[in-house]
């Protein structure tokens, strides 16, 4: 039997609307009125091996892909070092697709002429920011060179293996203590060229989400934790 394609995987999961995501809980921890409106693009693309081959694009499964990441800023106020998608918050008279494309050029150069957006993700929310974030799922099927464009903003751009974020090695359960308030999440340890990355929170929640219900995750252990 011939495996679905990941690209068509991920098309159905932003087609069918059944991916709930994590921290649906929280809807109860912020005012959905006041909420301001974010979208991150969430970007899949084939190995830089595969890359130019169109027919390896379309039969390529989630072991070939590796997805757009970025490393903020230590210097910013807000989740300052750590690792997120691109995106931000959405502008007056701007769609959440138009703010999610227009930030991942600003943050890490990319042509997004050469994204194909299949879809969105229902928002999620971030009592901690009082954010409505909503992932735009997309496909990188012509590729562009990504990088730092503003040091302010981002430290570090790199595209993390699919593969890698999937090794058992890599996962970890992160901790995090305020007070007596202790808060334990899933997270990524990734190795890019030895500029090592922690992925948690927000973004590592929705990668693990997504991971699960697509049924790419492999079995590791939680209970190997990792204090923040």
């Amino acid at each position: 039997m011939t495996e679905t394609s990941a690209r068509d995987q991920l098309a159905a999961l932003a087609a069918d609307g059944s991916f709930a995501g994590p921290w649906r809980h929280a809807r109860g921890e912020i005012d959905l009125s006041a909420a301001r409106p974010a979208a991150v693009l969430v970007l899949f693309g084939v190995l830089d091996a595969l890359a130019a081959d169109h027919d390896a694009q379309a039969r390529a499964v989630h072991r070939d892909l590796d997805v757009l990441l970025l490393a903020r800023a230590a210097t910013l106020r807000s989740h300052a070092g750590q690792v997120a998608f691109p995106g931000g918050r959405v502008e007056p008279d701007e769609g959440l697709v138009a703010a999610a494309l227009r930030e991942a050029t600003e943050e890490t150069g990319v042509d997004t002429a050469g994204v194909e957006v299949l879809g969105t993700l229902d928002a999620l929310p971030m009592p901690v920011s009082n954010h409505l974030v909503t992932p735009v799922l997309g496909w990188w099927a012509r590729q562009s060179p990504v990088g730092v464009v503003d040091p302010a903003e981002s430290a570090h751009v790199f595209r993390a293996p699919v593969a890698d974020l999937l090794d058992p090695a890599s996962r970890v359960t992160t901790v995090l203590r305020r007070g007596r308030q202790v808060w334990r999440g899933p997270a990524f340890e990734v190795d890019d060229g030895g500029t090592q990355h922690l992925v948690w929170g927000f973004t590592a929640g929705i990668l693990d989400a997504m991971f699960d219900h697509l049924g790419w995750t492999e079995p590791w252990d939680h209970s190997r934790e990792r204090e923040l």
